[in-house]
């Protein structure tokens, strides 16, 4: 996926989960953040940014902020971006087969999956996480506690016993890392609960990403140590 209208600009501050403060050429303005998560080893004042501009009247701010350089490398921060190059890859056979059927956003008992399929005779539901935490070249999920995970996790297993195929897709917004851990430091629940998950039959998957300022694509499968 590709963003238009992108602007560089520096991270200045955060008020709140949804709020920050960033500079361009002097000036301060406000910027609605796209990711809830707390990203405190991202949001460092000074950092690098692009942001994007909208111009909607009928919005509280006209930018939004997008990716953040670490070090020598961009940052997607942006959590609606998961499930569009998802989409993407799923269609282009990322599954291994092209033949598939694809759709968004799909109730199910108690949760709404992000994807619905059908392939090869089956039929599944896949959840997408997307991850933007890194430590020592390890990515980690969440860094925030979340019970809706916890929750998703646990209806992907319903889906199971009920006899559909279960996924769940951890796009991991940056390249340079060897390999996703669930964060049992910050929500031991949700170890728990993949762990189960995984030895129930849910697939439990990771990519990279290419990460561009302007632009996200996923890359290449990253283990998964449980």
């Amino acid at each position: 996926m590709k963003y238009e209208h992108m602007e560089p600009a520096r991270f200045v501050s955060r008020s709140n989960r949804f709020v920050a403060y960033v500079e361009q050429n002097g000036q301060q303005e406000i910027c609605h953040v796209k990711n809830t998560g707390r990203c405190k080893e991202l949001l460092i004042p000074g950092a690098e940014l692009y942001v994007q501009r909208f111009d909607n009247p009928a919005r509280k701010t006209a930018l939004d902020l997008v990716s953040v350089k670490k070090s020598k490398q961009w940052v997607n921060m942006d959590s609606q971006a998961p499930n569009k190059v998802v989409a993407e890859w799923l269609k282009a056979g990322g599954l291994g087969m092209t033949d598939i059927f694809v759709k968004p956003e799909c109730k199910y008992g108690n949760s709404r999956f992000d994807f619905y399929l059908e392939y090869e005779g089956r039929k599944a539901f896949m959840e997408v996480k997307g991850v933007t935490l890194e430590e020592d070249g390890v990515a980690r999920f969440p860094d925030a506690p979340t019970e809706r995970g916890v929750k998703h996790i646990e209806e992907l297993m319903h889906c199971i016993e009920a006899g559909y195929d279960a996924y769940i897709c951890f796009v991991i917004q940056m390249k340079g890392v060897t390999r996703l851990e669930p964060n049992d430091r910050t929500h031991p629940a949700f170890g728990e609960a993949l762990r189960r998950a995984a030895k129930a039959g849910v697939r439990v998957l990771a990519y990279d990403c290419l990460v561009k300022p302007d632009e996200l694509k996923i890359d290449k499968k990253i283990e998964v140590c449980l």
